[in-house]
């Protein structure tokens, strides 16, 4: 028996929905009627400071307008509710403590002028910037000095070594160096999860089965890849459109 297609549409409640936003909703939407599949509206709003329920209403009236009807999501509801981040808190924590429970990640304490310096020296080496790992090998007695310094720390996932192979659906095969990838942060100072720590736990457990999205989330996909394989789900197909830019060379 075929699979079912699983689609989303997950935009960010924090402006109007632009040009771009809305080809991929209309990608998604075609390919979910097409193979008689799902389309998913999933709010991604751990923004706190910059998105709101105003913003988040004003995509969907416009999204209905545009008659792209979406089948789980916000107003319609689903068997993977809730369909907002905001709201989803206890499965990120939980998907968290799995991965500290194989020792896959390490607080970090790095300031923000700490990670500039050192990305401008690997630039200046002709180096394609990446945390170089600083944080990995503090003693426990390192960290307890830190944070009673005032130190809050974010924390990273820790990046095995070897290359990332991306089987892209518009693309083909993409590789990923692993000098190009480094240990990334999972969840920040003030606790919040990241943009690719929760769309891997999301998509996971809404069974989506393909990711459909502007190749700006390309570089996203090698750091998803290993958090879907990190927490024992299988990874979706990817396929990355290219981006509508304007007379001027930005994107819409």
């Amino acid at each position: 028996m075929t699979e079912q297609v699983r689609v989303r549409f997950a935009p960010s409640p924090t402006g109007s929905l632009h040009l771009g936003n809305v080809r991929t909703a209309l990608y998604n939407w075609l390919y979910a009627r097409h193979t008689q599949g799902v389309l998913i509206l999933r709010i991604e709003d751990t923004d706190k400071e910059r998105s709101s329920e105003a913003h988040c209403e004003e995509l969907m009236e416009i999204m209905t307008w545009l008659g792209l009807k979406w089948d789980e999501g916000p107003r319609v509801g689903g068997p993977y509710a809730p369909y907002k981040q905001s709201e989803r808190t206890d499965l990120y924590e939980a998907h968290l403590e799995r991965l500290k429970a194989k020792n896959l990640v390490y607080p970090c304490y790095c300031t923000e002028e700490e990670l500039e310096l050192e990305r401008k020296r690997q630039l200046g080496r002709g180096h394609m910037p990446k945390y170089g790992g600083k944080c990995k090998n503090l003693t426990p007695e390192d960290r307890q000095k830190l944070e009673a310094e005032g130190k809050t720390p974010v924390l990273r996932f820790i990046v095995p070594p070897g290359e990332i192979t991306v089987q892209d659906e518009v693309r083909g095969e993409v590789v990923f160096p692993d000098d190009q990838i480094g240990d990334f942060v999972l969840t920040r100072s003030d606790k919040s999860p990241t943009y690719n720590f929760t769309v891997v736990v999301d998509d996971a457990l809404m069974k989506v089965t393909h990711v459909i999205r502007g190749e700006d989330h390309l570089s996203n996909t090698p750091k998803q890849i290993l958090l879907y394989k990190a927490l024992g789900y299988l990874p979706p197909k990817f396929a990355h459109l290219s981006i509508i830019k304007g007379p001027d060379g930005r994107s819409e």
